[in-house]
């Protein structure tokens, strides 16, 4: 009797603590209410420690990989945990794509991260580095070359502000921006990302990261990444460390410099913008001294993540870590195992998930690499993604649409180009300057090939990875079109790409304006020994400026030499590659508003002198840093 009744009550017993479970589960959604890391109200630690322990290690090798949206699908983001994606240069949803095209293929690769069993959002990345640039429609602002020009870190702010506005456009969290490289030699094909060649102007800017990110509270611990909410996206300070400073400017090459130097010249702005609360660092292609940047854990993780105190992910750059071999590739095991223990967390792969997934498990398996160098690794991409808010708010938000190339954003870039615009020569004395030139007059010559050419004015990385020529990829105002709508109706224009000197002497026309320059490049396709002005650029500056008076206007992404040529003409205008908005360039030309920009880069003699620096011992420049003529406005006309 006393059997039966104990096996009568165990039972009643299990049925009553069904029922509970029940009715709790009933009220605490998929009964997740032990599930610290689902919990906003819960600190940004917490969170992270709690997920960290619920996940497997293919689950945290999934999160370490970055992956191109090219071949990506929402079930291998499922399957594999994938922690990122991004779009390289001239990855898009298809040609011309929307803001909601974008939106829509975002949010698809997000529904296959949020299936996942735990439910970890991805971060969608892209390299908005002078506005959110592959984009079709997007307002392409000054790269950082002529925004180091304005001298006015407060514009770098409002530009970095624009430019997450239209990530968000688009559906994305993430830009890889800002470049605080410090170019030291212009043949650097990366140069015109650089803000310049004096680490303080570069330090000023990193105010880029306030407008990207919002500003980071006082109350906020040192090191500790940050975003401001929805209208701002994660930012990336790259590359670590030296990448402006190779060897001959070659990309990718060896720094050669001591430690003080690297300190003093390439370091500096990486504590401003960790102090900004910078959600990422980039890792630098390049070496320091023969070792390269991608396995050296001296300077990545007891510099960077000890000394500087830096708490957000360290991410490699793309395809990165496979070129710590020579030919890249070639160890790829070895290339895991050293990167990871120099103490990257995330990796843009972008395309070899299997085998990354493979090797990595491998090495932790046999404990060549250690857990907690995984666990720190995926604790600091967790860490971002809850600052981020991502695990609450997932999926895009459509009503940014509007503000992808809005009329706003282009009138903020419109600013840009006009205070970043350099005048090297007005007039053939100051008694005579040709600048600002006459709004009303008979008969003008603009020529050249950069006159009339979106492409060219926006240079690299513009829609695809290496910019290209043409009106058609993408919307803006040609420096051309700025100028139909500045001068006088009654003034004829004649446009000529290329004119001989004979059309040149038969017309008699008032003046010229010939717009010519370097063609859009990125990366290591613009490393140039010889910085000269393309051939059918001088062969259109000589037809033409020793017929008529002339203002050249050169389209480039640094210095060149025109020491033989500027005497042969009236007015010189370093333009840099201004953008989208080419009536800025108009604006100040006829006097709308006055020169005011400062170069940010020593302007050399001859190639032969470089590197050459301000403050080096044997400074002799054809323009010296800060240089930049100045002029009055006559009167503002907005059209």
């Amino acid at each position: 009797m006393a059997l039966k009744f104990s096996v009568h009550a165990v039972v009643l017993f299990l049925l009553a603590c069904f029922f509970v479970t029940t009715i709790i589960s009933a009220r605490l959604p998929n009964g997740d209410e032990d599930m610290v890391y689902k919990d906003p109200k819960q600190p940004v630690e917490a969170r992270v420690e709690d997920l960290l322990k619920r996940m497997t290690l293919k689950e945290k090798i999934g999160q370490m990989m970055q992956l191109e949206r090219k071949n990506l699908t929402a079930e291998i983001m499922k399957e594999y945990g994938v922690g990122s994606v991004l779009s390289g240069g001239g990855s898009w949803p298809r040609p011309n794509a929307s803001a909601m095209d974008w939106i829509v293929m975002v949010n698809e690769f997000q529904r296959g991260s949020v299936s996942t069993r735990l439910g970890i959002p991805m971060v969608y990345g892209i390299d908005a580095v002078h506005g959110n640039n592959n984009v079709y429609n997007a307002t392409i602002f000054p790269h950082n070359v002529g925004l180091g020009a304005t001298r006015d870190p407060d514009l770098v702010k409002r530009i970095g502000a624009a430019t997450a506005l239209e990530v968000r456009a688009t559906g994305m969290h993430y830009a890889f921006a800002p470049c605080i490289a410090v170019c030291r030699d212009p043949r650097w094909g990366r140069c015109y990302e650089s803000f310049s060649e004096d680490h303080t102007i570069v330090q000023q800017m990193t105010k880029h990261i306030d407008g990207l990110q919002g500003e980071i509270p006082d109350d906020k611990p040192k090191g500790y990444p940050y975003l401001g909410g929805k209208t701002k996206v994660l930012g990336s300070a790259k590359h670590f460390v030296g990448d402006g400073g190779t060897v001959k400017g070659i990309n990718e090459n060896n720094t050669v410099v001591s430690w003080e130097e690297l300190v003093n010249i390439h370091m500096p702005a990486y504590p401003d913008a960790i102090q900004k609360g910078i959600a990422t660092v980039m890792v630098s292609y390049s070496s320091w001294n023969g070792l390269k940047m991608h396995a050296n854990h001296d300077l990545v993780t007891n510099y960077l993540k000890g000394k500087l105190g830096f708490k957000g992910i360290v991410i490699s750059d793309y395809e990165a870590i496979d070129r710590i071999t020579t030919p890249p590739h070639a160890n790829y095991t070895y290339s895991i195992q050293a990167s990871i223990l120099a103490g990257l967390d995330m990796v843009m792969i972008p395309y070899n998930y299997t085998e990354f997934t493979d090797l990595l498990t491998s090495l932790v398996r046999k404990k060549i690499i250690p857990m907690s160098r995984i666990d720190d690794a995926v604790s600091r991409i967790l860490r971002v993604k809850f600052i981020a808010g991502l695990f609450e708010n997932p999926m895009s938000d459509e009503s940014f649409v509007s503000y992808l190339g809005s009329k706003e954003h282009r009138k903020l870039a419109r600013e840009a180009v006009r205070k970043s615009l350099v005048l090297l020569k007005n007039g053939k004395s100051k008694a005579t300057p040709m600048l600002p030139l006459p709004i009303k007059g008979r008969e003008i010559l603009v020529a050249g090939s950069h006159a009339d050419d979106l492409g060219y004015q926006c240079g690299g990385w513009t829609i695809t990875w290496q910019g290209k020529p043409g009106n058609n990829m993408t919307t803006g105002t040609t420096i051309l079109g700025g100028i139909r709508s500045t001068i006088d109706p009654k003034t004829k224009i004649v446009y000529e790409k290329n004119p001989d000197a004979n059309f040149v002497k038969s017309k008699k026309f008032d003046y010229a304006i010939v717009v010519v320059g370097e063609s859009p490049t990125a990366e290591t396709n613009g490393d140039n020994l010889n910085l000269t002005i393309p051939a059918d650029g001088l062969n259109t500056i000589k037809n033409v400026c020793e017929n008529v008076k002339c203002v050249v206007v050169l389209i480039s992404g640094r210095p060149l030499v025109i020491e033989p040529i500027l005497p042969s003409v009236e007015a010189f205008v370093a333009a840099w590659f201004p953008g989208s908005e080419g009536q800025g360039v108009a604006d100040v030309l006829y006097g709308n508003y006055g020169f005011t920009g400062k170069l940010s880069r020593t302007w050399f003699k001859r190639v032969d002198q470089l590197p050459m620096n301000f403050g080096d011992a044997n400074y002799d420049p054809l323009f010296p840093f800060g240089f930049g003529l100045q002029t009055n406005a006559v009167g503002v006309r907005d059209k």
